[in-house]
């Protein structure tokens, strides 16, 4: 069983904990964190912006990625919203045996 963390950056609190919600409702992942206020740079229709965003951390297994980037994408308010899988390359066992229990009833 290989894991991810999915992590994608919105722009409110209330977005950020949406997402977050409906990921582990749906057991798409077995936790969600949020993080923020950060402070976001970067390059947006031939402007640099600069942003306040909240992270979110999603930890589940890779067969689940295509699920879970179609859960965030119908709830994030973004055009083309950032939404990364970060390989899991170890990990503690007992820690990675709960994300797959907690997931065990979703649909990849």
């Amino acid at each position: 069983m290989s894991f991810v963390q999915v992590l994608t950056a919105v722009d409110t609190q209330e977005h950020a904990q949406l997402i977050a919600q409906t990921v582990v409702e749906q057991r798409l992942a077995a936790c969600a964190q949020v993080i923020g206020p950060i402070s976001s740079i970067y390059w947006w229709k031939g402007q640099l912006e600069t942003a306040g965003e909240f992270l979110c951390l999603l930890k589940t297994r890779a067969d689940l990625y295509r699920a879970v980037e179609q859960a965030v994408r119908e709830a994030h308010p973004y055009e083309v919203p950032e939404i990364l899988a970060m390989p899991v390359s170890a990990g503690l066992p007992a820690y990675l045996a709960w994300v797959e229990g907690e997931t065990a009833h979703a649909s990849s």
